[in-house]
């Protein structure tokens, strides 16, 4: 093997190890990789689009919900799906939480991978493949849990749990109404922790109730309502289950729109809040207790992009488009700092500001950044995070567990 080749497959491997560590060069890779072949030390280093976090803001968001925690005797088990990044969970972990959530197996190894403890996996785990990754995963993370629905999948869970020795814990899905996963909360709820509580290789631990539907609720007391109305059931069920003598201890649910209406919820155990470390223009939009701008998290998470092409007075291109910024909600990105301005999307690549109101003059090679829709799923369009402190760039956090 020549000297190039054998050079190369040793930079594969570091790589990839570094990536299981929670670091990894950025030098030239693209995503943000440094145009100058090493990896930026400022944001005008980077290469766009990118994305990019403030530090400032993002250590406010953790400090500040985990305050909230403390202050309401809530514990935070914050969910991963947000970042997909073990530096911010471990961020979560030093600031008092007392584990991670995710939302797939993958996410749930690639935390194990970096250290995290603690870890819920929030959907079911069905089909032999998964099952058998998720088995691999209790046998060196013990202390980890996954949610159940379904009577059947708790006997197939238990099944592989025995022929690796090892007790699995679970906690029962409800559905507080969301109609996704959860069996139905009362009497299905109790009949599935009956059967759990027979089946020798599962701990049952308690139970998880996410609504989905009370986060986006806009009014702050119109969320209230209806986070109570379709919780209540659940901690209705949790308590039934603990007066019939069964080991529940944890009743696991709530977000970043409900983080302070559900932590008055009695019997709830823990949070589940991720968006709040980033935050977005749709939960901005929800309305907080005060006021109708959600505010009580700072916008710390922002795509940097680059105006590429300006032909027209009225419009400007940037290079970033369909790929750059998530697609699910009705309406794109927001530019930072500029007001008058609205983006559409103009192609897979490019993003088309429309400048007929613009606060401020923007021209060829200007560097913008962009609130995003939705950052979960924008998140997911990145290999990594750039975390900047003013205009240094202080780290590069690898996003992993998006696939697979």
């Amino acid at each position: 093997m020549n000297q190039s080749r054998r050079g190369m497959m040793k930079r594969s491997g570091a790589l990839l190890a570094a990536s299981a560590l929670g670091a990894v060069d950025v030098g030239a890779q693209g995503d943000g990789g440094s145009a100058i072949g090493r990896a930026p030390q400022t944001r005008a280093e980077i290469v766009t689009p990118a994305l990019v976090v403030d530090l400032d803001l993002f250590e406010a968001n953790i400090a500040r919900m985990a305050a909230h925690a403390k202050s309401s005797g809530i514990a935070l088990r914050p969910h991963a799906k947000t970042h997909k990044c073990p530096e911010v969970a471990r961020r979560q972990m030093r600031a008092g939480a007392l584990g991670i959530c995710t939302a797939t197996i993958r996410e749930a190894e690639a935390m194990a991978a970096a250290g995290l403890t603690g870890l819920l996996i929030t959907s079911e785990i069905v089909g032999r493949p998964k099952i058998e990754r998720l088995i691999a995963l209790a046998a060196r993370h013990p202390d980890a849990m996954v949610v159940v629905d379904d009577a059947s999948n708790a006997r197939d869970l238990n099944d592989a749990a025995g022929a690796a020795k090892l007790k699995l814990n679970v906690m029962i899905d409800v559905d507080p109404g969301l109609r996704r996963t959860g069996i139905a909360p009362g009497d299905p709820a109790a009949a599935l922790a009956e059967s759990i509580m027979k089946l020798p290789h599962m701990r049952l631990r308690g139970i998880h109730a996410y609504s989905g539907s009370s986060a986006h609720v806009k009014g702050w007391e119109a969320r209230r309502a209806h986070s109570i109305g379709v919780m209540t059931p659940a901690v209705e069920t949790f308590a039934r289950l603990k007066r019939k003598g069964m080991p529940v201890e944890i009743l696991s649910g709530g977000s970043t729109g409900t983080y302070n209406i559900d932590s008055a919820l009695e019997g709830m155990t823990e949070l589940q809040v991720g968006s709040y470390v980033f935050m977005d223009i749709e939960y901005r939009d929800i309305g907080g207790k005060s006021g109708a701008v959600y505010d009580d998290f700072s916008p710390s998470l922002t795509v940097l992009a680059t105006v590429i092409s300006k032909n027209h007075a009225d419009r400007a291109t940037v290079d970033a488009g369909i790929k750059a910024f998530a697609t699910d909600r009705k309406f794109g990105p927001e530019i930072k700092g500029a007001a008058g301005v609205a983006y559409n999307f103009g192609g897979d690549e490019h993003g088309i500001l429309v400048l007929d109101g613009a606060s401020r003059t923007i021209g060829v090679g200007d560097r913008l950044e962009f609130y995003v829709p939705h950052c979960d799923p924008n998140v997911n369009l990145y290999d990594r995070i750039y975390a900047c402190r003013g205009e240094r760039v202080e780290a590069a956090w690898p996003v992993l567990g998006r696939h697979g």
